[in-house]
């Protein structure tokens, strides 16, 4: 086990691997089922990204992993990373270390502030650079981008609902999130 590993077992912390991801209304074709000779038709309302989130995977340390989501319209600011800042620390219940990659929001003067005020809650460890393979909730946004194929939403609200509900599906299964930690090599036990 690593060292911050350690010192975050020690000190009671949960470490949470956090990363963002857009939903859009532009189909994500895959094969479907359909009569022979009549293709299913996909609508797009539109090409832009509608809905964003925010999602953090926490590392199976003492029992099992787990994920939680936030979801926002449009694309995600500092004022989003701190609302979901919030909201993880509620959910898991103690002090979290924040595994992240460099988004702009992520260095944000706001979430900076935030961190700064709130230090017992927070401690920020930054991913290297051009790295999304030593992040584990990159593949919790591939299976739930991947379930959403074909999916056809009518609405943001609606979008933001299947997105909603993908990844409380995908919640559902620690064998599965604990996979994602193995894929990505690294040892959490």
């Amino acid at each position: 086990m690593a060292a911050d590993q350690k010192g975050a077992r020690r000190s009671g912390r949960a470490i949470a691997f956090v990363d963002e991801t857009g939903h859009t209304f532009r189909a994500r074709v895959a094969t479907t089922w359909a009569p022979v000779g009549q293709p299913p038709v996909l609508r797009r309302v539109s090409q832009r990204r509608e809905v964003s989130s925010i999602a953090a995977l926490v590392a199976p340390l003492t029992e099992p992993a787990r994920l939680y989501a936030r979801h926002f319209p449009g694309s995600i600011h500092g004022e989003q990373v701190i609302v979901a800042l919030r909201y993880f620390r509620r959910r898991i219940g103690r002090p979290l270390v924040i595994i992240w990659d460099g988004l702009p929001a992520h260095r944000a003067a706001p979430v900076r502030a935030f961190v700064a005020a709130h230090p017992n809650d927070y401690q920020l460890e930054p991913l290297p650079p051009y790295a999304p393979e030593l992040n584990p909730e990159e593949l919790c946004n591939g299976a739930v981008k991947q379930e959403l194929q074909n999916a056809v939403p009518g609405s943001v609200a609606e979008l933001q609902q299947v997105a909603r509900r993908s990844f409380r599906r995908l919640g559902r299964r620690p064998e599965l999130l604990h996979s994602f930690f193995q894929h990505t090599g690294l040892r959490v036990n």
